[in-house]
């Protein structure tokens, strides 16, 4: 059973219209060589006027070995990918949100943990991934259990954007995470699916949670191919609250930019008050 944590981060006004940016990245296994890319993407996103940018799963580091992953976690507030979000929020005036390792309960894993940075530079919330991926299938073979310590509280945070929900990669396969967020603006989705899985369900998943929570989702992704071998399927998108994809990026490093207005967003859910007729509760994710 997961709880659903609101983290009141902003009690002001709300903005109607806005821009939001999704960053697509093919990392590699160098935190120093990332965060350098990351910077000049970040950069790009706010000069294009985004105030709220979401980076990929795992944008800092896409491992050689699944443990290269634990020797650079780091423990929560403190260290260099920790310290670049909020340089980064901070300098660009905006509402910064990624995934990166950070300790686990056991030396040989860790939390892959979604921050949200405000515009100050300010940690105001987390969100551990619930759902870890496995997969076997011809060569490939992934088990995420093996170095990952999985979260069990779905995420909801009050920012001048709405309500957001957080979640990672392979919890869009699961909706009841999102129908437990309880009536959200926004969905984030920093993801890293691979090219086998993406290349079907990527797209239509995207917009199946678009389309029954009638909330935007900004969907950054890895996309391309890693010093590891693996090859991820990007087509970062962003896609409005009647499923239709305002922008996307296929392959390679790059922005995905779109106006976000909330007026349309209660327009399209008075119009259709699927939320309201909801007959069955989601207790359990």
């Amino acid at each position: 059973m997961s709880s659903l944590e609101n983290t009141k981060a902003y009690s002001g006004p709300k903005l109607n219209n806005f821009k939001v940016a999704a960053i697509q990245m093919a990392s590699g296994p160098k935190v120093e060589g990332n965060l350098s890319e990351a910077r000049r993407l970040i950069a790009d996103a706010a000069a294009q006027g985004a105030k709220l940018v979401v980076l990929p799963e795992f944008f800092a580091i896409m491992s050689l070995k699944n443990q290269d992953m634990v020797q650079v976690r780091e423990e929560p507030g403190q260290g260099a990918i920790q310290s670049f979000m909020s340089e980064m929020a901070r300098t660009h005036k905006i509402w910064l949100m990624g995934s990166l390792p950070l300790a686990a309960s056991t030396p040989d894993k860790v939390r892959n943990s979604l921050l949200v940075f405000d515009d100050k530079g300010e940690q105001v919330a987390r969100y551990d991934k619930i759902h870890l991926f496995s997969l076997t299938l011809g060569n490939e073979h992934y088990n995420e259990a093996n170095t990952i310590e999985a979260g069990d509280k779905v995420v909801v945070v009050d920012t001048p954007f709405g309500r957001i929900g957080l979640a990672v990669c392979y919890d869009l396969r699961f909706p009841e995470i999102f129908r437990a967020m309880n009536d959200v603006n926004i969905i984030v989705l920093p993801s890293a699916f691979t090219a086998t899985t993406g290349k079907v369900h990527w797209e239509p998943l995207v917009r199946a949670r678009a389309i029954e929570n009638l909330s935007y989702v900004i969907a950054a992704a890895q996309g391309g191919y890693h010093v590891s071998g693996r090859e991820t399927h990007g087509h970062s998108m962003i896609v409005d609250p009647w499923g239709r994809i305002v922008d996307e990026l296929q392959r390679g490093s790059g922005v995905v930019i779109a106006d976000v207005d909330m007026n349309y967003q209660v327009s399209l859910r008075n119009s259709l008050p699927a939320l309201s007729h909801r007959t069955l509760s989601c207790d359990k994710v």
